[in-house]
């Protein structure tokens, strides 16, 4: 037998191997399986409320120092204030931080890298809805939508990856959505991010696993619409909206466990199952039965606004911006 025939059996037998080992560590209680991130440092975007929120109470309550950034400072203070209270052990940060400005995030992680040190664990979770039929979405929302869920992810990674390089050691943890994998009504643009931060994150994976780097991990996590006041309104009476301190502990258990991939609930991973296996017009048929075109009838989203409301509010809050462009080009020509 040649080497290259040698090496190709092998292979083979190492699928069955993992696919025998996954079975079996299904099996397992997870919390048997947990490593230990006592003492490391976590920095969670979208850190000033909802999940963002409860992951930081969960990674400190494992003894983690965390680092929660938001663009909200008030929802920061907040969620510093609650992790102390909970933790008093862990040290505890928060930074006002748009992720979708790359320098602003390349120097802000210079700066916990100079004076706090290194980041062990990065949770790109931060997010943004509309909810709205595509043509009713302004098209700055669009690309806000596609910058915020996907592209800042690329502005993270690339922050942190090389200090986790050089010691073969980190955890980038990706929060999408099933939106991600399974396209819904009035969320174009945001099963597009969603699908995109799934792709961006399996690609890296490949990257790392291909240059040896086994030991810096990702979970991409893959939860159902969350009651977070994100999805205000959503609905549906075979599935309703889960609770995010639900989602908060699978996501955590998942990291803590070395988890690819994190499904919220579990009868979601035979979504995109169905949607392989079955003819295209019956499953576009089990989409209406399990009530997929009204979820998002009466959504209002974290405002509590209607489509109609936010559509009239972007108009107004552009038009203000265009006077006040206005007047201050008047005063500068007066000055």
């Amino acid at each position: 037998m040649s080497a290259k025939s040698a090496n190709a059996f092998i292979a083979f037998l190492m699928i069955f191997y993992y696919w025998f080992r996954g079975i079996v560590l299904f099996f397992v209680p997870k919390p048997l399986r947990f490593k230990s991130i006592d003492g490391q440092l976590a920095v969670i975007t979208g850190g000033g409320s909802g999940l963002g929120r409860a992951l930081a109470l969960r990674f400190a309550r494992r003894g983690a120092n965390i680092i929660v950034w938001d663009v909200n400072e008030s929802g920061l203070r907040e969620t510093v204030r609650l992790v102390q209270e909970d933790s008093p052990g862990v040290k505890v940060y928060h930074q006002v931080v748009d992720v979708t400005d790359r320098t602003k995030v390349y120097q802000t992680a210079r700066d916990i890298q100079q004076s706090i040190g290194r980041v062990d664990i990065v949770v790109n979770n931060a997010g943004i809805v509309n909810g709205r039929p595509l043509m009713d979405i302004p098209d700055d929302r669009i690309e806000l939508t596609i910058r915020v869920n996907a592209v800042s992810h690329f502005w993270t990674v690339k922050a942190f990856l090389p200090d986790m390089i050089e010691r073969n050691s980190g955890h980038f943890v990706s929060i999408a959505s099933v939106a991600g994998q399974i396209g819904t009504v009035k969320l174009t643009d945001y099963c597009a991010s969603k699908h995109a931060a799934i792709g961006f994150e399996e690609s890296l994976r490949m990257e790392l696993l291909s240059a040896g780097l086994t030991d810096i991990r990702s979970t991409v996590v893959l939860p159902y619409f969350m009651n977070t006041g994100m999805f205000h309104g959503f609905k549906s009476s075979i599935l309703p909206a889960l609770d995010y301190e639900l989602v908060a502990d699978s996501v955590v258990s998942g990291v803590l466990c070395n988890d690819e991939y994190v499904v919220v609930p579990k009868i979601c991973y035979t979504l995109n199952t169905l949607k392989t296996l079955m003819p295209v017009r019956a499953y576009y048929k089990l989409y209406e039965v399990m009530g997929g075109y009204q979820a998002m009838e009466d959504f209002t989203g974290r405002d509590g606004l209607t489509a109609a409301d936010t559509t009239a509010k972007h108009t107004n809050s552009n038009n203000n911006s265009i006077n006040n462009n206005n007047n201050n080009n008047q005063r500068q020509k007066v000055n």
